[in-house]
């Protein structure tokens, strides 16, 4: 019954060839499988070693040819550098910067059209997925330049004989571990990646494209994506996270969500005598980075950086041991010149960047905290490449924020990026604000309260180097009555010093400038020499801040005054104090004889009886 429709001669003889068909598949596929493999391993071999001067070796455990899926998979594929073929390049100074060691669990190789490659000598593949893939690489700068290559001729070239293209639809390499040695500082420092997925489309290699340099490794876009990345520093303090990161070689652009660099949560100020940052950026882009020229020879182009919302913060170390060493390093074209990096930024954008100075005062025992928030600007041509500096050798940054929280302050810098000296120029102004607003920065730190105070305006012009500022200052404010301050030791806080602050409000302070309505403003011109231990920020505020003083009327003349009004105070509270206890002793040693005449005449008494 089963075999009815087989009743006429024809259907058993197609029936008979579609059989003999499917066996001769099946023996092909057996004999393909059983003998392709060790051939195709052998070519594999000898393809790399001719390729890469003997420099890496190739090898996998076993291919797969599966003839009805047009499919090739191939299992446990390595790719190792021979240490003696790059000790041999290094001596020759043809040694490459990156080396790379590779395994792939499973690379599947997909829908291959055998039509085209027999008739149309084209190798057309659909996928190739390489899965589990172990990437390590190592950098070590051996040359600045292109080595001088014994074959010049691009990939097509070379294949140009036998293939007229090479085309692949989509490249993936999922679940990627990447682990980065880097061996150009002065110790080895060590990258590792997980959760890292790239996708490479429209893999091309033909007579069209061999020159093509829009296109990455001949592919139309190379996309890199990375979740949940943390590390830590090369010194252990600091650790940090990516919760997102994507590059793409069509846009060259590289795209970062949620960077953050934080102290570890461990006692920071025992292990080091540095300051202490903490970095958050909620969005970070660059722009035209060339990542090849990164890659190769750690020189950072890139036309655009955008920081979009974070912050940024600083706590100077209260442990600090006293040193004299010049913190000219810390000097932002000090900075550049000794970066290893080579840097060529056209522009530096940042938005919504709240930034935070905070110190320690032992005087008063308390955490004083300058705040910039709301901060935006833009840096224009920062840069320590030589070719660049030559054309334009000025760094300038235009920065707008609020001072506490309050006043609306701008800012215009100029660093010359050549100069020894570092010169720098600053300007600005703060618009209006209440001055009781800084009482959170200037009552620990200054150990002055401001009780009432409108400030209209602050302006500030100030040409700089490593070694002096030289400027003017003009402060326009009504009403400025204040508290000054001093230490409580005994119970650890700040009080009212209330002598001083007579004197102060009575003879120092000026209420107002300019004294009277309409009146001609008092302006100061300044110079201050910078002492040797005073980095870049503190530098810059302290000249600004020599300026506001005599602008208030606290000039160093009054400032003697009061500093010796605050000590006369002093030995006059300490000698009233010497006073009280000798009283108390005097009336203590009257109180001791009445006692002893009283003992007397009682013991007088009993012997009269």
């Amino acid at each position: 019954m089963a075999f009815n429709f087989l009743k006429h001669k024809w259907q058993k003889i197609v029936l008979a060839i579609i059989l003999v068909l499917v066996v001769f598949i099946l023996i092909a596929g057996f004999f393909v499988n059983t003998l392709c493999s060790p051939l195709l391993k052998g070519k594999l071999k000898s393809a790399v070693l001719v390729h890469t001067d003997s420099l890496y070796r190739a090898d996998f455990s076993k291919a797969e040819f599966h003839i009805f899926q047009r499919k090739i998979v191939i299992f446990n594929i390595t790719l190792k550098s021979d240490s003696n073929t790059y000790n041999r390049l290094k001596a020759q100074k043809l040694a490459p910067n990156n080396l790379l060691s590779l395994y792939v669990k499973r690379l599947a190789i997909t829908n291959i059209n055998p039509w085209k490659l027999f008739f149309s000598h084209q190798l057309d593949v659909d996928q190739i997925i390489l899965s589990a893939p172990e990437i390590t690489l190592g950098y070590q700068l051996n040359h600045t330049k292109d080595t001088i290559k014994t074959d010049n001729r691009t990939p097509w070239q070379k294949i140009s004989k036998s293939l007229k293209a090479i085309h692949v639809g989509d490249i993936f390499l999922n679940d990627v571990k990447f682990k980065y040695n880097d061996y150009s500082g002065n110790s080895l420092t060590i990258s590792e990646l997980k959760e890292l997925n790239v996708h490479a489309n429209d893999l091309l290699i033909d007579s069209l494209t061999q020159t093509d340099k829009s296109r990455l490794l001949y592919c139309h876009d190379v996309v890199a994506e990375l979740n949940n990345y943390t590390g830590k520093t090369p010194s252990g303090l600091y650790t940090y996270t990516i919760n997102y990161l994507k590059l793409s070689s069509l846009t060259s652009g590289l795209t970062v969500q949620g960077l953050t660099l934080e102290p570890v949560k461990t006692s920071f100020f025992n292990q080091t005598p540095n300051d202490r940052y903490k970095v958050y950026v909620e969005n970070l882009q660059l722009s035209k980075f060339d990542f090849l020229n990164y890659h190769k020879y750690r020189s950072f182009a890139v036309s655009h950086i955008s920081l979009d919302k974070g912050s940024f913060s600083l706590f100077t170390n209260p442990n600090k041991p006293a040193t004299t060493t010049d913190k000219i390093k810390s000097f932002p074209a000090i900075v550049l010149s000794e970066l290893k990096t080579d840097v060529k930024v056209d522009t530096i954008s940042i938005q919504h960047l709240n930034i935070a100075y905070s110190e320690f005062n032992h005087k008063s025992k308390q955490t004083g905290t300058i705040s910039f928030n709301n901060t935006s600007g833009r840096f224009l041509n920062v840069t320590n490449n030589k070719a660049a500096l030559l054309k334009n050798n000025i760094t300038t940054a235009r920065l707008n924020s609020y001072f506490m929280g309050h006043g609306e302050l701008n800012a215009l810098f100029t660093f010359n990026l050549t100069d020894k000296r570092a010169a720098y120029t600053f300007r600005g102004n703060l618009g209006p604000m209440n001055l009781k607003q800084v009482n959170p920065a200037v009552m620990p730190l200054g150990m002055v309260k401001i009780n009432s105070g409108k400030l209209t305006r602050i302006d500030f012009d100030f040409k700089a180097n490593s070694k002096i500022a030289n400027g003017k200052v003009t402060v326009l404010y009504n009403d400025l009555k204040i508290t000054v301050l001093k230490a409580d030791s005994v119970n650890e806080k700040i009080k009212r010093n209330t002598i001083a602050s007579l004197y102060a409000n009575i003879f120092i302070i000026k209420h107002d400038n300019p004294d009277v309505e309409g009146g001609t403003p008092r302006s100061f011109t300044v110079s201050y020499p910078r002492p040797v231990t005073s980095p870049f920020f503190n530098f810059t505020w302290k000249a600004i801040f020599t300026g506001l003083k005599p602008g208030v009327g606290f000039d160093e003349k009054k400032q003697e005054v009061t500093k010796a009004l605050t000590a006369q105070s002093i030995i006059n509270k300490q000698n009233r104090k010497i006073k009280k206890e000798q009283r108390k002793l005097r009336r203590a040693e009257r109180k001791k004889k009445r006692e002893e005449k009283k003992i007397l005449k009682s013991l007088n008494g009993n012997n009269d009886m």
